[in-house]
């Protein structure tokens, strides 16, 4: 028997279970950290009441939902996670997410809800489900990693001009916002943030700013920045690297990525990875590839258009 109910902040260890046991049959090993999770549900523009979903069939969690709005009012996005042999299950989460998802844009005042969910390019739920439901695919990010040494990742020299600072000191904080809000404002699926508001995403009470880090360019300040984290089991994750229009082309994107193969490489990390737009226009993904990352995995976007 199939019964479902709101997920609380007590559910995040069978989540995260849910979640591991997605991840080993779709890229062959569990990624998922408890603390991510827990970060989930605990964050402040997440209404756990009406904008999540567990489903348990034999008493067993089998699937779970969530969507969020933190964008324009309409634009919302997503999670859908579902054991292969649940699938039912699955699609009675998404007819949910897509009833709360209606009902949450008419309230934004919004005239159509337009609903993104990411899934990896070859899920545990049947896409067959999903293009029945009017669903489509409209983008690939790859997650992309590499082997680290303190042999072969040696820090590298920077540049003549270029020097680096951590955001350990709060205004360098506001700055990486800032730069990051500059440099991603026309990649796919950018929703502007306030800094209170990026903080709250990043979960930055437990973010290691030393880890964080901006590039300055003699003549031109601050040219660049790389927001890293080391509380992943799997892996050491740059969350974002970006640089600013004018200044791209001039060898900062790479330094900055060496930096971050050294440092990681120096703390013990044996392999550091990072997602990135297949589309992505600034030609991040052939930077990463020129640098020995390779696909680790591949997850596509899929919208839905709802009135």
């Amino acid at each position: 028997m199939l019964t479902v109910r709101p997920a609380g902040p007590g559910d995040a260890a069978d989540i995260c279970a849910l979640l591991n046991a997605v991840d080993l049959i779709e890229i062959g090993r569990p990624e998922t950290d408890l603390h991510e999770v827990e970060a989930d549900l605990r964050h402040p523009e997440m209404d756990l009441a009406r904008d999540s979903w567990l489903a348990f069939e034999g008493g067993r969690l089998v699937a779970y939902a969530a969507l969020w709005c933190d964008g324009e009012p309409g634009r919302i996005d997503t999670d859908h996670y579902v054991l292969p042999a649940h699938q039912d299950a699955g699609e009675r989460l998404l007819a949910l997410v897509e009833a709360r998802a209606r009902e949450r844009a008419r309230a934004d005042g919004a005239a159509l809800a337009v609903l993104h969910l990411n899934l990896n390019t070859a899920p545990t739920f049947e896409t067959r489900r999903l293009t029945a439901r009017g669903w489509r695919r409209v983008r690939r990010h790859q997650v992309m990693a590499r082997p680290l040494s303190p042999a072969a990742d040696p820090l590298p020299v920077p540049p003549p001009g270029l020097t680096l600072r951590d955001c350990r000191a709060e205004e360098d904080r506001q700055r990486a916002h800032a730069l990051v809000e500059e440099t991603f404002a026309e990649h796919f699926d950018h929703t502007p943030r306030s800094y209170r508001q990026w903080l709250d995403d990043l979960d930055a009470v437990h973010l290691d700013w030393s880890l964080v880090w901006i590039a300055s360019l003699a003549g031109h300040g601050d040219a660049a920045v790389m927001l890293s984290r080391d509380d992943r089991a799997a892996m050491g994750w740059v969350r974002n690297l970006g640089v600013r229009k004018e200044l791209r082309g001039r060898g900062i994107a790479s330094h900055l990525l060496r930096h971050a193969f050294g440092v990681y490489a120096a703390r013990g990390r044996d392999t550091l990875g990072l997602g990135v737009d297949t589309l992505n226009e600034t030609g991040a993904l052939a930077l990463y590839e020129a640098h020995g990352m390779h696909l680790h995995y591949a997850v596509d976007t899929w919208e839905a258009t709802l009135c």
